[in-house]
C-alpha cells in the first residue's frame, strides 16, 4: 500500500515532465498524508491538467461520505470489480507525480519506517482513479486514490504491496480515457526491478506534523527540534484544523 509519501521536485520541473499548461507553485512536501489536498495529472475534455484533489476517493454513488471508509489506495488486481473504482478506471484515470513513498515493516512488535525513490533520484508518478462527488445541497470534492499492486523485489522486503508506477512514455496511455478500462489496466504491474532503492529512515514520519528534508535521510535519528516561530495569523483556524495541513 501507499499511505504517506513526498513530491519535492520544483513546480516547473514537474510541469515539463508531466506537460501542463498551469504553472502552480507549491514547497516540497516530505510527509504528504491522507485527507490532504494532493496535485494530480488528469487529462479533461482532451488536454492535460493540473489538479488539487482530496486524497482519499469518495465515489459518485456516496451519499454521505462520513459513512464511507477512507480509501486512499485501490488495489491494481480488483479495479474493474469493485463498486468504488470500476467507474473511475473506464474514464478518470490520472497520476500522482511522487519523487519517492513511505512504507512501514513490523519487526519484533516495532514498526519501522522505509523510504523507497528511484535510484536516479528522478520525480516518478504512481497510478490514480480520481472521482467528483456532488452533495445534495450542490458541494462538490474532487478525490482521488493511488493504485497499488504487488511490490517488487526490493519493496518485498518491506511490504508485498506498493504504487503502480507509470513509466513516461506511457503517461498518455493511462490517462487517455478513450482507452477503456481493461486495456488499461495492463499497465498495473510491478516496478522493474532495480528501479528503486529502499532504505530505513527516522520514525519522527510517523507525525504528520513532521516535513522537512531529515524525514528522507538515511538513518532512525530523531530530527532536531523545530525552532519556535510566531504563530501565523489563522486562516478561518486553518480551515476548521483537520490536523492533516495543506499541500499549499
Amino acid at each position: 500500500m501507499c499511505g504517506r509519501y513526498c513530491i519535492t521536485t520544483a513546480p516547473e520541473a514537474i510541469r515539463r515532465i508531466f506537460r501542463y499548461p498551469q504553472q502552480p507553485n507549491f514547497p516540497p512536501r516530505y510527509n504528504v498524508a491522507p485527507t490532504q489536498p494532493v496535485p494530480v495529472v488528469r487529462v479533461v475534455e482532451g488536454e492535460r491538467e493540473f489538479a488539487l484533489v482530496r486524497w482519499g476517493l469518495i465515489p459518485a454513488w456516496v451519499k454521505d461520505p462520513k459513512d464511507f471508509s477512507l480509501v486512499i489506495n485501490a488495489r491494481g488486481e480488483s479495479v474493474q470489480e469493485k463498486p468504488a473504482f470500476k467507474n473511475a478506471i473506464r474514464r478518470r484515470r490520472c497520476l500522482f507525480p511522487a519523487d519517492g513513498f513511505y512504507e512501514w515493516k513490523a519487526e519484533g512488535g516495532i514498526k519501522h519506517a522505509f523510504f523507497a525513490r528511484p535510484r536516479d533520484s528522478g520525480p516518478m508518478a504512481f497510478a490514480g482513479l480520481w472521482e467528483t462527488w456532488l452533495g445534495p445541497n450542490g458541494e462538490e470534492m474532487e478525490t482521488a486514490a493511488i493504485v497499488t499492486t504487488q511490490a517488487n523485489r526490493e519493496m518485498s522486503t518491506v511490504h508485498h504491496r506498493a504504487p503502480v508506477i507509470v513509466p513516461p512514455d506511457q503517461f498518455d496511455f493511462w490517462l487517455d480515457p478513450q482507452i477503456d478500462g481493461p486495456e488499461a489496466s495492463t499497465l498495473i504491474r510491478p516496478a522493474p526491478d532495480g528501479l528503486m532503492e529502499v532504505y530505513e529512515v527516522s520514525s519522527a514520519v510517523n507525525k504528520v506534523a513532521n516535513d522537512t528534508p531529515h524525514l528522507i535521510a538515511p538513518g532512525t535519528t530523531e530530527p532536531p527540534p523545530e525552532r519556535a516561530t510566531a504563530p501565523r495569523p489563522s486562516r478561518r483556524k486553518a480551515e476548521a484544523d483537520t490536523g492533516q495541513g495543506s499541500l499549499f
